[in-house]
């Protein structure tokens, strides 16, 4: 049985992937601040543990990590728009706390090290397709220090420690720690909430990835052979459209929902976001035969299916959904 550390394990991502690798029979500790709470993970499986802890505490790091095997780094502020925080706050998470998390893993003798970096890290290109040799052109901190930590871990890695990247594209869909501040779970909350489709900008190009293709890719890293994956960055996405083709495909499906929103309108605004990108994915499915399979369309519906469920509690107000809006209300420092 392996044991797997996940930080962040209790986030957006984590709370779908947890039940995947419980349900594959290995043990799992998830170490996480839990500013959304641990309320959305399996807590009475016995495989699972669930520890609150900072990232930034590299001893305490060490001291969970101990007789684990696979470590999966999910844990930072996440998102571009983190730089309306504190930016000491995103610096020291987002930076400081990496070198000094892989040297706690690798001393307490992990074998395998999984950053989840972002391909946001590509900024803005026109390339037509954006491979993972690309130069990085950061935007913002958030892309900053994706780009800047991949590096750090790799200068670490060795014939017993060996480290793997992912640049997931934006990631979207259902999750019971629901996030409305990513692209696609934003246009379809404005439809279903609002009536209207917002958007901002329109022209930027964006890779998606639905949730559950994300998560199945991290259980494929923790099973691969070392040597296909071994100080290896591997682009991860599905459909790269611009924001307004998304919108479109929001408002189709939003209606073939709920027939009853007869009117919904697509509406443009300007937008300060000029991050724009079209990533190619043809390397993880050269090496890894790895081939995400569920579609924008897919995330759309899965959304509109919980709404129908009335499982997001005041989504427009509740800061539980927007994680830069919790961060603030919580004071995080």
């Amino acid at each position: 049985m392996k044991k797997i550390f996940v930080t962040g394990g209790a986030g957006y991502c984590g709370s779908i992937l947890i039940p995947k690798l419980l349900a594959k029979g290995y043990k799992v500790k998830v170490f996480d601040s839990l500013f959304f709470t641990d309320g959305f993970l399996p807590n009475d499986n016995a495989n699972l543990t669930v520890v609150e802890g900072d990232i930034r505490d590299a001893k305490k790091i060490y001291q969970e990590t101990l007789g684990y095997d696979i470590f999966i780094n999910l844990a930072c502020i996440s998102n571009d728009a983190s730089f309306e925080l504190n930016e000491n706050l995103s610096t020291s998470i987002n930076m400081d706390a990496f070198e000094p998390m892989v040297l706690s893993a690798k001393k307490a003798n992990i074998q395998r090290f999984i950053y989840a970096s972002s391909s946001s890290v590509y900024g803005v290109s026109e390339s037509e397709n954006v491979t993972e040799d690309h130069p990085l052109v950061p935007l913002t901190l958030y892309n900053k220090y994706k780009g800047l930590c991949e590096p750090i871990l790799l200068k670490h890695t060795d014939n017993n420690f060996n480290g793997v990247i992912f640049r997931p594209a934006t990631v979207c869909g259902y999750s019971p720690r629901m996030r409305f501040d990513l692209s696609v779970n934003i246009l379809t909350h404005h439809a279903i909430k609002k009536n209207k489709i917002t958007v901002f900008g329109g022209d930027q190009l964006r890779p998606n990835l639905h949730i559950q293709d994300y998560c199945d890719l991290v259980c494929l890293l923790i099973e691969a052979d070392k040597t296909k994956i071994s100080n290896q960055t591997f682009n991860v996405g599905y459909q790269n459209l611009s924001i307004i083709d998304i919108a479109k495909k929001v408002k189709k499906v939003v209606l073939e929902e709920f027939p009853e929103k007869s009117n919904l309108d697509i509406v443009r605004t300007e937008s300060d976001d000029k991050r724009s990108y079209h990533i190619n994915s043809d390397k993880i499915t050269k090496l890894l035969d790895y081939v995400p399979t569920r579609s924008i369309e897919d995330a759309i519906r899965d959304l509109c299916i919980e709404f129908k469920k009335n499982n997001f509690l005041d989504s427009e107000n509740n800061n539980i959904y927007y994680n830069v809006k919790r961060i603030k209300e919580l004071n995080i420092k």
